[in-house]
């Protein structure tokens, strides 16, 4: 099942799969209250996306998560790739 959700993943984003490990290994020990620490996480995420973050979006996810106390886990990640394919 786990495995599947990944292919999915892969398979909307063309991002490899051992990225989106790679990427979800160090979410697990981030600190998501530290804004620069979730700008890196963006980053991360905009460069295995090949896709780039406008200043806009980035200081949106940064408030949502900083501020709101959004969670960002691979769902959410999922979410902000295919926000930036459309």
């Amino acid at each position: 099942m786990e495995n599947n959700f990944f292919k999915n993943i892969e398979k909307k984003t063309g991002v490899n799969m051992n990225e989106i490990m790679e990427l979800a290994n160090s979410l697990q020990n981030a600190n998501f209250k530290d804004e620069k620490t979730v700008r890196q996480v963006i980053k991360r995420v905009s460069q295995i996306a090949n896709k780039k973050v406008p200043k806009e979006l980035e200081d949106q996810i940064v408030k949502s998560i900083v501020n709101d106390g959004k969670q960002l886990d691979m769902g959410t990640i999922s979410k902000m790739l295919n926000q930036k394919k459309k």
